[in-house]
This record gives C-alpha cells, sequence and structure tokens, in this order.
C-alpha cells in the first residue's frame, strides 16, 4: 500500500469519526430538525379509563413548552379534553392548557376549561397527571377526590392528584417528554 493511499483512508476515517461525533452532539443535545432544539416539554396521546361498570371515560392531550419557555412551564400550550359517560348519561370538556411540568414519564398539566356541556365548568382550572408506562399507562385528576371538576375553586396551575386510575388495556398512547430544566 502506497502512502498516498493510506493518507487517504486515514482521512476519510477521521473524517467519518467527525461527522458521526457532530450528530451524536446534535442528537444528545436535542437538535433532531437539523437546527431547533427539541421542545422543553410534551404530553400527548388518548387512553380510556377502565371501569368496571362500563363507564366510558376518555381522555385526549396534545401539550407542549417550547424550548425557549424551559424555565416558565406556566408558558405551555395546547389543550386536552375528557368525557365521562355511563349509560347515555354524562358530559365533556375541552381545555387550554396554562401549565405542564413533566419528569421522567411522569407529567402534570392543568388548563381552563373552554367548553363543557357540564353546568358550571366553562371557567374552572382542571389538572391532570400521567403516567406513561407502555401499555399499562395511569392517570389522576384535580376532582379526585370531589368527584366534579366544579368542586375546585381556586386550583393553582399545574396540580392535580397522584395517577391513581388504570387505563383500559389497549387504548393507551401517552407520550410524556421530560423536561430538564436549568438549575
Amino acid at each position: 500500500m502506497n502512502l498516498n493511499r493510506r493518507t487517504k483512508i486515514v482521512a476519510a476515517g477521521a473524517a467519518l469519526l467527525l461527522a458521526s461525533g457532530a450528530a451524536g452532539t446534535a442528537v444528545a443535545s436535542g437538535d433532531h430538525d437539523g437546527g431547533s432544539k427539541r421542545e422543553a416539554a410534551a404530553l400527548t396521546g388518548s387512553a380510556k379509563l377502565y371501569r368496571s361498570l362500563g363507564d366510558d371515560i376518555t381522555f385526549t392531550f396534545d401539550a407542549h413548552l417550547a424550548a425557549k419557555d424551559t424555565a416558565d412551564p406556566t408558558k405551555a400550550t395546547g389543550t386536552f379534553s375528557f368525557s365521562h359517560y355511563l349509560d347515555g348519561k354524562g358530559a365533556s370538556a375541552k381545555v387550554k392548557v396554562d401549565c405542564l411540568l413533566t419528569g421522567g414519564k411522569v407529567a402534570v398539566v392543568s388548563g381552563v376549561v373552554t367548553e363543557s356541556d357540564l353546568k358550571g365548568a366553562k371557567g374552572k382550572r382542571v389538572g391532570v397527571t400521567v403516567h406513561d408506562v407502555g401499555g399499562k399507562d395511569r392517570l389522576g385528576y384535580s376532582w379526585a377526590s370531589t368527584g366534579d371538576p366544579t368542586q375546585t375553586p381556586g386550583l393553582p396551575k399545574c396540580v392535580s392528584s397522584a395517577p391513581f386510575e388504570k387505563v383500559k388495556a389497549g387504548t393507551g398512547d401517552f407520550k410524556v417528554l421530560p423536561w430538564h430544566p436549568k438549575l
């Protein structure tokens, strides 16, 4: 092998290592789309809760905290909705997100009800906690101790209960993107 060929092979190998190292650094720093940082936190997905009586309870989330707002979870945006029906009776609500905190696979999101057929719910803040554990996701909500989201006046942002409810088998697809604030 001549010296010129060896030099070219070494140079090509070095370039390949540098390129793969730069790509690895970009992925580790959250640069997944060729230039912008990943969002600071997110909660997405939908699931039905398990109830032995057959209640139809559904929660759906599309909540996000932009990278530029990583220091302030109250700048989260998006929506979530929930509904609870049994024997044709019940209610649903749509919520505008006002806070999102995530840690590992757990998220707490809150917001103000913008639409609902539950009397007294519009304008109330509600909170929900999600534990993203694959096919066995869990969920909790701020009205767990009262049974009614209208019975939690003055609820602060990003407050909810422990995720005590089980998601109905085969329905959960929650995804939690963990928050990494600069402390």
